[in-house]
């Protein structure tokens, strides 16, 4: 669990990873949100990005088809160098949720995860199981989820987006051979430049139109209300995968989600297979 010193800078930092996108214009990047007021209510304020047809081959994929009674439960793992140094420092216990794993293997939940690098070599024998369980699927989510495109919730700007991309993949190689190439932006920004990049490396970039809000959620409630407020057949759903709170907050409203999503006669699945890539 974060210790409260830690708490205000890790959410800075860290949970970009799912915030709104606005469309239009050359550069994406979202506008950073505002601070909690300690109500019991998900992030952000702004609502979900909402789909728009598709202006080039390079944008990214929002959603799958309308038509179906299919969603994708997409989980981002993230790893900075500062939450590295805050594992190191004993602030924070854990940016990996053996809970939520287990809850989705309980459930029988298919579910897609996106890694950074450095998650996948600090948590290797996770990274592995996951990778491993026919159940889920692992995608990129960059090296050590520094942004594309700045401004991004203060996250420092990678000096090559393409090598970032590379590292990943090659870390990922080794968990699959034959994991999708998907990538996730990290914290939600870019702009043509990140696309053109992670276009000539062969990856389909992953966006979402369900954003949870479990990176700065206050309650397990607050990120079930938000999901089921937004969800709908072909829906890609963005949440995350951490040990410490606030992102912590998600395996308990997993079994709740699962629970509304069955009741919407809507079906989780992998990305890959709500995209028909498998």
């Amino acid at each position: 669990m974060l210790r409260r010193p830690a708490l205000l800078m890790s959410v800075l930092l860290v949970s970009g990873c799912a915030a709104h996108v606005p469309s239009g214009g050359d550069t994406m990047a979202p506008r950073p949100m505002a601070a909690g007021a300690g109500r019991e209510t998900a992030r952000p304020a702004e609502p979900s990005p909402r789909p728009s047809p598709a202006a080039s081959s390079l944008d990214p994929v929002r959603h799958g088809p309308r038509k179906t009674a299919m969603v994708a439960l997409t989980f981002d793992a993230d790893m900075t160098s500062y939450m590295e140094g805050q594992l190191d420092r004993g602030e924070v216990d854990s940016y990996a949720n053996p809970r939520l794993i287990a809850e989705l293997r309980r459930l029988k939940v298919p579910a897609t995860f996106f890694m950074t690098g450095l998650w996948i070599e600090r948590y290797p024998r996770v990274a592995a199981g996951l990778a491993a369980d026919p159940l889920f699927e692992v995608a990129d989510h960059s090296y050590d989820h520094k942004a594309f495109t700045t401004p991004c919730y203060g996250l420092g700007r990678t000096d090559d987006m393409r090598r970032s991309l590379r590292r990943t993949e090659a870390l990922l190689d080794r968990l699959d051979p034959r994991h999708p190439r998907f990538f996730r932006f990290p914290g939600g920004c870019f702009d043509r430049a990140a696309l053109k990049a992670v276009a000539a490396e062969g990856l389909t970039p992953v966006q979402w139109d369900v954003i949870s809000g479990d990176a700065f959620a206050t309650s397990a409630d607050a990120i079930v209300r938000q999901t089921l407020a937004g969800v709908r057949g072909g829906s890609v759903v963005a949440l995350h995968l951490g040990g410490g709170k606030p992102s912590g907050l998600t395996d308990d409203a997993l079994p709740a989600i699962v629970r509304g999503l069955g009741e919407r006669k809507l079906r989780p699945v992998t990305l890959s297979t709500l995209l028909g890539r498998r």
